[in-house]
């Protein structure tokens, strides 16, 4: 069967996350009708990465199989046909090889994680998280660098986390200002339950001088749950890319 790679974006504000669940709406399960109305047959979506609730996308990628080999742009414009009304799109496809599995093909993924520094709330975007205080990015940068590298990352994952080790390679933690907006980009070939969340809502207790950079390394170290800081809600989480090397 023809197998297509799919690059997807969304917003998740309306989903219960990516994967399937009993209880509501999911990305995946959405692209599952509308692949199968396109179709005529029940159709799995395997995605690259299991986003939370709320989190958003701009290049999530998936796999799907067809028994028709349709042009690849037969199948984007016919999946988003299907999608609507849903917040969801296919901005592109590509026909690829059966081997590929957009999880377990994939070589790093990439995060973006948007906060509004400023007092007044967003009117237009929710893909932020607003924080009304003045936050100090160079601090956060810091504290950013002392998480950088291959660590067991406990403090920072979440309780019901299901990976079988918590050491991951953080390939970037970068911390830089745009105007009003202060964006943490990260990277690794693959993440812990909440990981990302976690260590954002640590740095921002450092940018908001509670906690030091040294306080960060001490937390790592601890490898203790307890000792992380508050986990950044999931609106101003969003899943960038996601490399494949050669494919």
């Amino acid at each position: 069967m023809p197998r297509y790679k799919l690059t997807i974006e969304y917003d998740g504000a309306p989903f219960v996350g990516w994967q399937r669940q009993a209880n509501g709406l999911s990305v995946q399960e959405a692209l599952e009708v509308a692949a199968e109305r396109l179709c005529g047959a029940p159709t799995r979506v395997g995605g690259a990465g299991r986003t939370d609730a709320g989190v958003h996308a701009t290049g999530q990628v998936a796999h799907v199989d067809f028994a028709r080999d349709w042009p690849a742009d037969t199948v984007r414009d016919g999946l988003n046909a299907h999608l609507r009304p849903h917040p969801v799109a296919v901005v592109s496809a590509a026909a690829v090889a059966d081997a590929f599995d957009a999880r377990f093909s994939a070589t790093a993924r990439y995060y973006r994680y948007a906060i509004l520094s400023r007092r007044a709330p967003a009117a237009l975007d929710r893909a932020v998280w607003h924080v009304p205080r003045p936050l100090s990015d160079e601090a956060m940068a810091e504290g950013a660098q002392r998480l950088v590298g291959r660590h067991d990352f406990t403090t920072f994952r979440a309780a019901q986390c299901q990976a079988k080790s918590p050491v991951r390679t953080l390939s970037e933690l970068s911390v830089r200002r745009e105007g009003e907006r202060v964006l943490v980009e990260a990277s690794a070939r693959s993440f812990l339950h909440n990981q990302v969340r976690s260590m954002v809502g640590t740095l921002v207790e450092v940018g908001l001088g509670r906690w030091t950079a040294d306080e960060v390394s001490a937390a790592l170290n601890a490898k203790d749950r307890a000792r992380c800081g508050p986990v950044a809600p999931a609106s101003g989480l969003c899943l960038t890319s996601v490399d494949y090397g050669d494919e």
